[in-house]
């Protein structure tokens, strides 16, 4: 059996669940210049930003990063499917 960083899967992604998809799709950005937007639809230039200066603590900090690999690997697609009706 192989693991799944055989099968090429990016290290940083792994251990992430379906229960943090849905996070992405509806938690929204508490402060700063996007504050209202939810997490998956924050700018990538925005997410490289913080990775730059740093993420917050916490699991806010994670999901930003999570979903900053997520773009980058072109599969954001799949959170933004996840989100709610609700407007925006």
């Amino acid at each position: 059996m192989t693991s799944a960083n055989q099968q090429g899967a990016d290290p940083d992604l792994i251990g992430f669940s379906q229960q943090h998809l849905i996070q992405l799709a509806e938690w929204r950005m508490p402060f700063g210049k996007y504050a209202g937007y939810r997490l998956v639809d924050l700018p990538e230039e925005y997410l490289f930003w913080f990775q730059r200066q740093g993420f917050p603590n916490g699991e806010l900090g994670k999901l930003m990063a999570f979903c900053l690999e997520l773009k980058i690997e072109g599969l954001d697609g799949l959170v933004k499917a996840l989100k709610k009706s609700s407007p925006d």
